[in-house]
């Protein structure tokens, strides 16, 4: 498999990678055995994944400490890219978080180490000073971000240079494309999609709200009196299945399957490096793989971008898909 350069660092990803939140299991995912876990990350590594991202916050270190079992023996072949959670991004907090996620790793480095969420009442100078200091130390390689917005990654790269920014992306949620994007662009930042398939709105499983389940009816694609729905506005249902099933159209035209068709769509998106596509088991790493192979042509991609234009318009440039206005985590 190919391999890209994140940001301007020595590091090379693999353009997709494995999202390792899901495995945590629970209510929001569905129950996931430990040697599925093991296995995939195993196939992963085989088929030439090499990128792995997890976080503190993924089922309270479990998913860290899942992957540091899975990669045990194997280190060497791997990327590791985890998160510091906001709560701890005061120096001293930091510190402790990363010397954390270093013991749930089994490891003594950390590839690439972010700020999950911004946190304001800290100053941004405070927290990067905290993550330089661990860099030259050798305990993270490179530093990264996760969810800042237009105007906090200018203010967090006055504070010191950061390699790439975790962000929600997919042809139903190009809300980045308006504003977060170009600034990765001109800094060379890698942009690092997460939900790629929107919550499964891109599997082509479903074909309305009412078939998904709740907890994937809590973006503000959906009326906000959906269960566990806490951004209150009418939603964008409608427009958001147009625009699915207008994608179907064009994946059938090409003899695609829509799974692999989004990804791919992802990887031809200016600053895009990896998407961080969620595999909880071997069959999905296998798909996954698919769509890191696949090209799609200009005219194509032209047709994918009409289709979703819409809907983008409407949902507008927030990137908060859970929350906007006063509600919004993005700045």
């Amino acid at each position: 498999m190919e391999r890209r350069q994140l940001g301007n660092s020595s590091l090379m990803v693999s353009p997709i990678g494995v999202g390792f939140w899901g495995i945590v299991g629970g209510d929001y995912w569905g129950e996931q055995n430990e040697t599925d876990t093991i296995n995939t990350a195993h196939a992963a590594l085989d088929a030439g994944i090499n990128f792995f991202d997890t976080a503190e916050g993924y089922g309270d270190g479990y998913s860290e400490e899942m992957l540091g079992r899975a990669l045990k023996g194997r280190r060497d072949e791997a990327i590791i890219a985890s998160k510091a959670g906001q709560g701890n991004l005061a120096p001293a907090a930091l510190r402790a978080a990363c010397e954390g996620s270093l013991r749930r790793l089994g490891t003594d480095r950390i590839d690439l180490y972010q700020v999950h969420w911004p946190r304001r009442d800290i100053p941004f100078d405070d927290t990067m000073s905290a993550l330089l200091d661990l860099q030259r130390e050798g305990k993270i390689h490179v530093v990264g971000v996760s969810n800042f917005g237009q105007l906090d990654m200018p203010e967090m790269l006055q504070c010191g240079r950061y390699e790439a920014n975790q962000l929600p992306y997919s042809m139903l949620w190009r809300a980045i494309e308006f504003d977060i994007q170009p600034i990765c662009v001109e800094r060379n930042i890698s942009i690092l999609p997460y939900s790629p398939l929107n919550q499964a709105l891109l599997t082509g499983r479903y074909r309305n709200a009412d078939e998904m389940p709740y907890s994937r009816t809590r973006t503000r694609h959906f009326r906000g009196d959906r269960r566990d729905s806490r951004h209150g506005a009418a939603g964008f249902e409608a427009e958001t299945f147009a625009a699915v099933e207008a994608i179907r159209e064009i994946c059938a035209d090409i003899g695609q399957e829509m799974v692999h068709v989004a990804l791919a769509w992802l990887l031809r998106k200016p600053a895009v490096t990896s998407v961080l596509a969620g595999a909880r088991s071997v069959q999905q790493v296998e798909s996954n793989l698919i769509a890191g192979s696949l090209s799609l042509s200009d005219e194509t991609m032209r047709r994918l971008d009409a289709a979703t234009a819409d809907l983008k318009a409407k949902l507008g440039p927030d990137p908060d898909m859970w929350g906007t206005g006063a509600d919004s985590r993005y700045r």
